[in-house]
């Protein structure tokens, strides 16, 4: 007997595509509820925009942080996000790129996905790392570059909505 099919992985770093940075004159914010306790929150929380939960949780993907949020990606991000708890992907120690010019995140990326399809979110992501992952990850892969200081776009939501439903064909819903 064999194992269900999964879907595709969806690996989703924070810092640029959810939370834009670097863009001279400032950024939409969106009025979060208000935090248990009363506390105070990072303030760079206001500019997750909240209709982006909804928007990735239609895609047909497992999404999993990949983020040096860590597990505070489900503490602080996804609940603001409308988002369940999501697996969080484990890192190297050393948060530096290898000699190889690769992302840290890469090989992290690749061996957690184990030969499952996967689309990769990131503000970082270069040639190199494009070229290792098509040379070692297996089945259909998006490395889907986001510009910082824009963050998630429409156009950016439009490819992963095509890739998602290009490579979960035959994926059980």
């Amino acid at each position: 007997m064999t194992a269900p099919a999964q879907r595709p992985l969806l690996f989703l770093d924070v810092d640029g595509p959810l939370i834009p940075f670097g863009r001279p004159g400032g950024y939409p914010t969106y009025e979060p509820d208000p935090e248990p306790g009363g506390g105070t929150t990072n303030p760079l929380l206001a500019r997750l925009n909240p209709k982006f939960g909804p928007r990735l949780a239609a895609l047909f993907c497992e999404l999993v942080w990949a983020t040096t949020w860590m597990a505070d990606a489900n503490e602080c991000i996804a609940p603001r996000l409308g988002l369940p708890e999501l697996p969080v992907l484990s890192w190297p120690d050393a948060y530096d790129d290898d000699q190889d010019g690769l992302h840290w995140k890469t090989r992290a990326v690749v061996d957690y996905a184990a030969g499952r399809p996967f689309a990769w979110v990131d503000d970082e992501i270069t040639a190199a790392d494009r070229a290792w992952v098509a040379a070692h990850a297996q089945g259909p892969v998006l490395l889907h570059r986001v510009d910082p200081s824009q963050g998630l776009t429409d156009a950016d939501f439009t490819a992963l909505e095509g890739w998602s439903r290009a490579a979960g064909q035959g994926f059980p819903a």
